[in-house]
């Protein structure tokens, strides 16, 4: 009999590995725990996998995927360009994420580029229906869990597109089912956050929410200062929703945190608020936490009840909040209102909650603090999905 030689030895130690891999990941599973990333000792429960995976998860504000300007041109740029640049290893991300409906919230300075926006990004769904869905109805959702797509709802941070109230039935007509009424400064119909001067809803802007209301598209106040947020909130005749927002009672004097009065005002209007994952909305000062923002899931539950809260992480889906690699650019007026602060390591994300699998960390999070498996769906997805399908529903009835 021959010696063995150089490649069975490398062929032997390849299934000795993968016969360790393969028992490290039965034991895994023996012990009601899994492994979800390639190269990561992380492990989640069964409870925690099971959860997500059953349930319709949405992000009420997660930008699908921000521009890295290391890459030239960024990849996004590319996939909403040049057809067929959208490979099965970028949807697989996707797929994978646990997210199964993700809310764009991007914006658009005026008209043209909001038709230009909601052109290429139709015209991106369009090319890849097996991967891709835009979400239109309340049907969708469930459909976006069960076949193997990942939902893509359009939607706007800021209403300065619309020319007037005939522009909100031309851009439900694309697509649009969300829009926040203000981004971070005025514009014709109410006030953002860094204004110095909060006037309120305008006359404009009670016709823009007027015609929303009528069409059924979602009003969203995220950003809005708060006298605009309180006008708002009184003056629309469907629920109103925060899509990504945090609770001033637990970052106090945070202008860009909703206060109670706002969000108790929200839930009377039957509408939920969407949990932001960036620090400096979640705690004053570093070190911030999973279990910072768990404490405000656990603020909007004691205050109006676990169906008025859900996910607005804010990022995009591998963890990202703004784009990266690009030139520095300056804080615009007033920007100090955010109160920004960083990790050592410079990022304005929370450790465990910036990267793809999140809504995984999240529900263990959730898990911890003693919710149930209903309330955690209702938090994941099923509170978004009622009251999308409440104004959307009521709408075209």
């Amino acid at each position: 009999m021959s010696e063995p030689g150089p490649s069975s030895a490398v062929s032997r130690r390849t299934a000795l590995k993968a016969f360790g891999l393969s028992l490290a990941a039965a034991l895994a599973v023996l012990r009601g725990r899994y492994r979800l990333f390639a190269g990561s000792a992380d492990t989640y429960s069964a409870r925690a996998v099971g959860l997500v995976r059953d349930t319709t998860v949405v992000d009420l504000l997660d930008q699908f995927r921000f521009q890295d300007f290391a890459e030239k041109p960024p990849r996004i740029d590319r996939w909403l360009t040049r057809p067929g640049s959208f490979t099965e290893a970028d949807f697989d991300v996707y797929r994978t994420s646990g997210i199964n409906v993700f809310c764009l919230g991007d914006g658009a300075n005026d008209y043209e580029a909001g038709i230009r926006f909601y052109a290429d990004w139709n015209g991106f769904i369009a090319g890849y229906p097996d991967w891709l869905l835009r979400v239109d109805d309340a049907t969708d959702f469930e459909r976006a869990r069960t076949s193997g797509q990942v939902g893509v709802m359009l939607t706007f941070q800021n209403s300065t597109h619309f020319r007037g109230p005939r522009d909100v039935e031309t851009f439900w007509g694309l697509g649009q089912r969300i829009s926040q009424l203000t981004y971070n400064y005025a514009n014709l119909i109410g006030s953002g956050f860094l204004e110095e001067r909060d006037a309120g809803l305008t006359v404009f802007g009670l016709a823009i929410l007027k015609r929303m209301n009528e069409v059924g598209m979602a009003v969203d106040v995220s950003h809005c200062a708060d006298r605009t947020t309180l006008d708002a909130l009184e003056a629309s005749t469907k629920p109103v929703i925060f899509t990504h927002a945090n609770c001033r009672a637990l970052v106090p004097g945070h202008l860009r945190c909703k206060t109670d009065e706002a969000i108790q005002k929200m839930a009377k209007t039957g509408g939920v608020m969407g949990i932001s994952f960036l620090s400096f909305l979640n705690r004053a000062r570093e070190p911030v936490t999973i279990e910072d923002v768990l404490d405000h899931f656990d603020h909007v539950v004691k205050l109006v009840g676990v169906e008025h809260v859900a996910v607005g992480s804010d990022l995009d889906v591998v963890g990202n909040p703004n784009p990266v690699n690009g030139p520095e650019r300056p804080d615009p007026p007033n920007f100090g209102r955010y109160q920004v602060h960083r990790d050592p390591e410079g990022r304005i994300t929370v450790r465990g909650l910036d990267h793809p699998k999140r809504m995984y960390d999240l529900t263990e999070g959730l898990i911890r603090r003693g919710y149930g498996d209903e309330d955690i769906r209702r938090i994941l997805g099923g509170n978004a999905v009622r009251v999308l399908d409440a104004i959307w529903g009521r709408a075209a009835a």
